[in-house]
């Protein structure tokens, strides 16, 4: 890369996203567009597309002095202590710090900023409370998604596989049913995301990497939306499946290629019964098998997945058959007013919100110089960015996406870390003042 270009990379790659991000928000204002951001309908002046939330300024909160705290703190001494603690103290001093950013941002607006979302009427929780039978609920589930149905599910059951349904029976079945109870739970699941993506750079020999992305990984902007929506769980759990692919792949004994390689296919099977979006992952999968120059792991795996989600079928619920009714339900409903002229690029600029602004510039400047930045970051960046825009084609991605970005934010964030070292220096004070802006600024709903 010229020294020209790699100078102006970033610089693009940033002014870009903020471009995109000021017409997401302006233009539906400026030229009274109605692009239903919302839904239940509730259209209000509040509103700010392209987020789910609404224009809610809050000053101060409960976690708004420790949030800044965290900020500062690891603004100043984080990229420091990345470079030089030992593997597993980083990983432990990654989760207590990341545990804290989501928790802190979280209560900025009290403990309600932890239950309101869980316990909403439209979420899994209350209806997880009403399950007594998992075995009927699985050869219904599919009957239940139409709207036509008179008992249909809430949105986000109705919108998902039942294995997100199931986690949440799980939790009231072990005595953390409450709306507190299982956004703790969440929470801390959530703060083993950076873990994941760390593991699997380390695996596939991007150690320095790893530990200069660490910061962006912890006090993420995602966290925003981590702390408060199950889609976060999700995204810890394809992370992991795909942190035991890495492992599987650079596995030195045989016996540890195949635990590992189970591991990811339990993972990433259930995943895909957690989110219809996760199996888009599956490009990532193969950025890390390309990575790791090992394709040893992918039968075992692959066979793996299949055999979860072949079970489901066998127990009543057939992916293949509710995705095509989800669908139909889908365009029912509010989708058929988001209008794609806006909603296709307005979409990217709810990504920006979610990963920060900086993640243009890390884009920019890991699309410039991929031939000699680090081959394996380089890799997942590309295929992370890849399955975002196969979402975004899809049309089933039209708005709500901050929260549906989640399971792709952290491997987007490894660009970050291949920026040059001034870039990252300011960089990361730019991410956490991003994220203290939206949680205060606005409600966001997740």
């Amino acid at each position: 890369m010229t020294s020209t270009r790699a100078r102006l990379a970033p610089w693009l790659g940033l002014v870009l996203a903020l471009v995109l991000v000021g017409l997401a928000f302006g233009l539906p204002r400026w030229l009274e567009w109605e692009v239903a951001s919302r839904a239940p309908r509730n259209a209000s002046d509040l509103e700010v597309p392209p987020l789910h939330g609404l224009w809610h300024p809050q000053l101060l909160g409960p976690g708004t002095v420790p949030a800044l705290l965290l900020a500062l703190l690891g603004w100043r001494y984080g990229p420091g202590l990345a470079e030089r603690l030992p593997w597993r103290r980083l990983l432990l001093a990654s989760y207590a710090a990341g545990l804290a950013w989501l928790l802190a941002l979280a209560l900025v607006d009290g403990t309600s900023g932890l239950t309101r979302v869980l316990g909403n009427d439209y979420e899994y929780l209350p209806t997880a409370r009403e399950v007594d039978d998992v075995g009927a609920l699985l050869r219904g589930y599919v009957d239940r998604i139409p709207y036509a149905h008179e008992d249909n599910w809430p949105t986000h059951v109705a919108g998902h596989p039942p294995g997100a349904l199931l986690f949440f029976v799980l939790l009231v079945r072990v005595g953390l049913g409450g709306d507190l109870a299982a956004a703790l739970v969440v929470v801390a699941l959530a703060a083993t995301t950076a873990l994941a993506v760390l593991t699997t750079l380390r695996a596939l020999d991007a150690e320095d990497v790893a530990r200069r992305a660490a910061p962006f990984l912890v006090l993420t902007p995602a966290a925003v939306f981590m702390a408060v929506s199950a889609d976060a769980l999700f995204a810890a759990v394809a992370a992991w499946g795909l942190a035991a692919l890495a492992l599987a792949a650079t596995a030195p004994r045989r016996a540890a290629l195949v635990a590992w390689s189970l591991l990811a296919g339990l993972l990433l099977g259930y995943g895909s019964l957690m989110s219809y979006g996760l199996p888009l992952l599956g490009v990532v999968a193969l950025a890390v098998l390309l990575a790791a120059r090992s394709w040893w792991p992918l039968p075992l795996a692959a066979g793996t997945a299949l055999a979860v989600v072949l079970g489901f079928a066998a127990a009543g619920f057939a992916w293949w058959e509710a995705y095509p009714v989800l669908s139909e339900r889908y365009w029912d409903g509010i989708a058929a007013d988001r209008p794609a002229s806006y909603w296709m690029w307005a979409n990217l600029g709810a990504l920006l919100v979610c990963a920060g602004p900086l993640l243009g510039a890390g884009l920019a400047y890991a699309a410039a110089g991929a031939r000699r930045l680090t081959r394996p970051a380089v890799l997942l960046v590309a295929a992370a960015a890849v399955a975002v825009a196969a979402a975004d084609l899809s049309r089933m991605s039209k708005a709500e996406t901050e929260r549906i970005w989640l399971l792709f934010v952290p491997w987007l964030t490894v660009s970050l870390a291949l920026l040059p070292p001034a870039w990252r220096r300011w960089g990361l004070g730019l991410q956490v003042a991003g994220a203290l802006v939206v949680q205060h600024l606005l409600y966001t709903s997740w």
